[in-house]
Parts: C-alpha cells; structure tokens; sequence
C-alpha cells in the first residue's frame, strides 16, 4: 500500500473513532453516568437523564450517521477514491 492510501485509511479509522466515540458518550454517559445529574433539567416535561437514555440517544445515533455520510464522501473525494 502507498502513502496515500495508509493516509486515506488512516483519516477512516480516526474518523470512526471519532464517531464511535460521540456515540459511546451518548448512549454509556449521558444515558447512564451523568444521567442522575441530567434529571435536574426538564425537557417536554420529562427529565433530561431519562429523554436521553430513551429517545435523545437515537436521534443523536440517527445525526451521527448523516454526518459520518457526509464526512466520508468528502474523504473520498480528497483521497480521489469516490464514485464518479
């Protein structure tokens, strides 16, 4: 493999750790670590802790794969590997 294609693989990996990494904080911190501190905030009448753990964690995971979409197709396009 040449350089450029170790450095287009790199830029994936380290963004899927990135991804990857906002989706555990999500879903593992603010649904259940920081949820107890989460629930002194009300949102649509139910506690912040609780909206996260059951709805706020899909619509996060939902943006998360808009973004990394997006984010990829622009690394295609640097690395002259997208689709024509």
């Amino acid at each position: 493999m040449d350089k450029s294609g170790q450095a287009y693989w790199f830029a994936v990996l380290k963004l899927l750790a990135i991804i990857l990494g906002i989706w555990f904080f999500v879903a593992y911190g603010l649904g259940i670590i920081f949820a107890s501190a989460l629930n002194n905030i009300h949102v649509g009448g139910y506690p912040l802790g609780f909206w996260f753990a059951h709805q706020g964690s899909m619509y996060i995971f939902i943006a998360l794969i808009f973004i990394y979409a997006k984010l990829m197709g622009q690394l295609d396009k640097k690395f002259d590997v997208h689709e024509q």
